[in-house]
């Protein structure tokens, strides 16, 4: 191992535990006999790491001392037998790993062999002997059931929670309104609750039927009577800065689905620039790409996190820019190095009905409904945007809470 990679660990060690490092010292009791660190406590922590972003956990490390105690040779192969045990036996589903077994000079530079496991950031929600854990800092932190929701439903493990298709306590199918459900109703299909029950948008709560959170944000007049955050919330400013002071629109869209991306759309229509030239015929100069805009405003309200009550999309409008919140991490294990290849929206539901039933009011926008399966949404908002403004657009993911989309206007002096 290359004395940089020594001195890399060696810093991480002195440095001390953190989201992505835990410590553990090896206690043996005779020949061949682990007397600690206790399995179901390790299991916990290879869980709670797994649930969160990953991390190392090196054993032969006391966490307090951060002194490098190490593991004698002719156990190695003990304790790595006993490791992978943890992972098939004592946590659900099984969790895979990899391990490497380095020397690290103790206090005195003697070479004492460690074992590094490596846990990555897993597609599953982990199960341990002590219930269900997620890394938070230097610790792991049992998750509250709203939290475990969201993670089960973030990473789509074997639909053991879909909650766009979870029924709605109290809504009643009486509350939709019946020209919302008519597009999602077909002549001879039988009966009407029949063919909502068979599109998800009706579902039994105690054997009555109730709309699911998929059919209160299509069907409903005002979904947030049921969902309070599912709104987008609109605001414009003459500068560049959040200051009330500049604010010169705001608005709050809080209807069906497609209702709340017309209604923004319409909203960074109203308020961007959109200077213009006669040359042989008028020739206008927008701020944005419409066609990203309406890419954007899709993407945020069919993917965005229902089950987080307490986070409402925002779109914020500047002279320089335009940026746009959504809430939830991204699903399904993707990564923003990913989005541009992999299609897989949280709310398979809403946008399969975006993408069979919504056609696309206006001209120019680039497809006939308002999902195009194809996943060629994220290439429209970079490619359109960067060709209007010379910048590239930029999406962040904000502590796993939110992501943020960054889309800059385009420079109009002289126009």
């Amino acid at each position: 191992m290359a004395k940089s990679e020594i001195e890399n660990w060696l810093r991480r060690i002195r440095l001390g535990e953190d989201s992505s490092l835990e410590l553990k010292r090896v206690v043996w009791r005779g020949e061949h006999k682990i007397a600690g660190s206790h399995a179901d406590s390790l299991a916990d922590e290879l869980a709670a790491f797994a649930n969160a972003h990953g991390g190392d956990l090196i054993l032969g490390v006391d966490d307090a001392s951060k002194q490098v105690l190490g593991i004698p040779e002719t156990e190695l192969e003990t304790l790595e037998k006993w490791l992978s045990e943890i992972g098939q036996t004592r946590i659900d589903p099984p969790l895979d790993f990899k391990t490497r077994h380095i020397e690290l000079p103790d206090a005195e530079g003697v070479p004492r062999p460690v074992i590094v496991v490596r846990i990555p950031r897993s597609v599953m929600v982990h199960c341990s002997p002590n219930g269900y854990f997620k890394r938070v800092g230097d610790a792991k932190r049992k998750m509250k059931p709203d939290v475990l929701a969201r993670l089960f439903q973030q990473r789509s493990q074997s639909r053991l929670i879909r909650f766009e298709e979870q029924a709605v306590a109290g809504a009643a199918l009486s509350d939709a309104n019946p020209l919302l459900l008519k597009k999602f109703i077909q002549a001879h299909e039988g009966e009407p609750e029949l063919q909502l029950r068979r599109l998800h948008l009706v579902a039994d709560d105690d054997g009555r039927p109730r709309l699911s959170v998929a059919g209160v944000l299509l069907a409903t007049n005002k979904p947030t009577d049921w969902l309070p955050a599912a709104y987008i919330q609109a605001v414009a400013y003459t500068g560049t800065s959040n200051d009330p002071d500049q604010q010169i629109g705001a608005k709050d869209f809080d209807g069906p689905l497609d209702y709340q991306i017309w209604q923004a759309y319409g909203f960074v229509y109203l308020h961007m620039k959109i200077p213009a030239r006669k040359v042989l015929g008028r020739v206008d100069y927008p701020q944005y790409s419409l066609r990203a805009v309406f890419e954007a405003l899709v993407n945020a309200v069919a993917h965005r996190d229902y089950s987080i009550g307490n986070n409402r999309i925002r779109l914020h409008l500047f002279s320089d820019r335009l940026e746009l919140y959504t809430p939830g991490a991204l699903p399904n294990s993707m990564s923003l190095e990913s989005m541009r290849l992999v299609s897989m929206p949280r709310n398979e539901l809403i946008a399969s009905l975006f993408a069979k039933y919504y056609r696309v009011r206006e001209t120019g926008l680039g497809r006939e409904y308002l999902m195009d399966r194809r996943g060629s949404g994220v290439d429209v908002i970079l490619d359109e945007s960067e060709r209007l403004s010379g910048l590239r657009p930029v999406y962040r993911n904000l502590d796993d809470l939110e992501l943020g989309l960054t889309i800059f206007a385009a420079n109009l002096e002289g126009r």
